[in-house]
């Protein structure tokens, strides 16, 4: 029979991690380093409403679901907005649901928006589909970029233009894995003002964040950050900050500096990165969902994710599943009006821990929709 205990990372046993650890390593769909024991601990250190369950079957730990406690009992990702794939973190289990896990975990219903379940524990759940895409390099980086440019001849042709344009006027165009914390902070400041520019919500303001990326950045351990920069002679182009764990690199913050956008420094980063991927130890350069417009032209495919509601299997859960498709339903009715005032909602849910913050964030949203809105048309 399966059994639960909930706790905080820090409280994980030695034994528990291991199996844990056992767990990714034995399912490739979990090999991000955000689906990590490690990624667990990191983000606990910086918030203490941070949980993991422990699932058992008698004595046997079978698996584990992270997750931030809410009011009402409403599960979210544990990290969310950076957590960009989550999971139920198990093998197959007999008997092991979705909403049987989370009556067992205490929750009402969790809410995922990159949910990797390569077991079918939450498949009776409704929800959307989309890719999350990556740069996976079995093969040298020079056959890899020859597919590309076999592919899209014209865009490669475009990219080689823009990257001779910068050596020509800046000087020669190189990668770098830095180190340097003044590097670091122009490339989160940059991110910053981009952010206020185009009226998204500013992911990186609550402390929390700055703290849990700043930890990563000087980590040394298994998971650590890696800070990636793209330089044209003395001048910092672009950067792209994000984890890697086992050879496995998920960004994070992609910025660009805001003086050179006539380079698009931004297409020249990611074939460079391609290329610098041996000589960094990576062999996944794992772009995430979402922006399928610009990420399809570099890698492929590589995970199907939901996003969705999962209820618990208890009179809560009922009640929160029944709010949540009310609520589905009324964004489908004004066409998407109320759906993306429920995305940018989430986004501050999940970010800002005090009331205080959420106002803020929400007062903000509203002062930033004519900036998103010209944003969007200019994409």
């Amino acid at each position: 029979m399966l059994n639960a205990r909930t706790v905080h990372p820090a409280d994980l046993t030695a034994d528990e991690t291991a199996v844990w650890e056992a767990l990714v390593v034995a399912e490739p769909a979990f090999g991000n380093p955000l689906l990590s024991p490690d990624f667990a601990l990191a983000v606990g250190a910086v918030r203490q409403d941070a949980r993991v369950t422990v699932y058992r079957e008698g004595d046997r730990v079978v698996g584990f679901l992270p997750h931030h406690r809410r009011p009402g009992g409403m599960g979210r990702p544990l990290g969310a907005p950076l957590s960009d794939y989550h999971a139920l973190i198990a093998g197959p289990v007999e008997g092991l649901t979705g909403p049987h896990a989370l009556a067992l975990a205490g929750l009402s219903a969790w809410r995922f928006t990159g949910l990797i379940d390569p077991h079918g524990v939450f498949a009776d759940t409704e929800q959307g589909q989309a890719s999350g895409y990556a740069i996976t390099l079995n093969e040298p980086p020079e056959a890899y970029l020859e597919r590309l440019r076999a592919a899209s001849a014209k865009r490669f042709k475009n990219w080689r233009r823009l990257d001779s344009k910068l050596e020509r006027e800046l000087g020669p165009v190189r990668m770098e894995a830095s180190d340097d914390p003044a590097v670091y902070q122009r490339i989160m400041d940059w991110k910053r003002e981009q952010l206020v520019r185009t009226g998204v919500a500013d992911f990186l303001r609550p402390d929390w964040t700055r703290a849990l990326l700043a930890n990563l950045a000087n980590g040394q351990g298994a998971l650590r950050g890696l800070n990636l920069t793209m330089w044209a002679g003395d001048t910092l182009v672009a950067g792209h900050f994000g984890v890697t764990r086992n050879g496995w690199y998920h960004p994070w913050v992609a910025s660009t500096n805001p003086e050179l956008g006539e380079y698009s420094p931004g297409q020249t980063f990611l074939m460079k990165a391609i290329a610098a991927m041996p000589g960094l130890g990576l062999t996944v350069y794992d772009l995430g969902p979402s922006h399928d417009h610009y990420k399809r032209h570099y890698a492929a495919p590589a995970q199907v994710v939901g996003e969705g509601t999962a209820a618990a299997a208890s009179p809560a859960g009922i009640l929160a599943g029944g709010r949540e498709r009310v609520w589905t339903m009324a964004g489908a009715r004004r066409d998407g009006l109320v759906a993306s005032l429920r995305r940018r909602l989430d986004a501050i849910a999940v970010t800002e821990l005090s009331t205080a913050g959420r106002v803020r964030g929400f007062v903000d949203a509203v002062a930033a929709q004519p900036r998103r809105r010209l944003a969007m048309e200019g994409e």
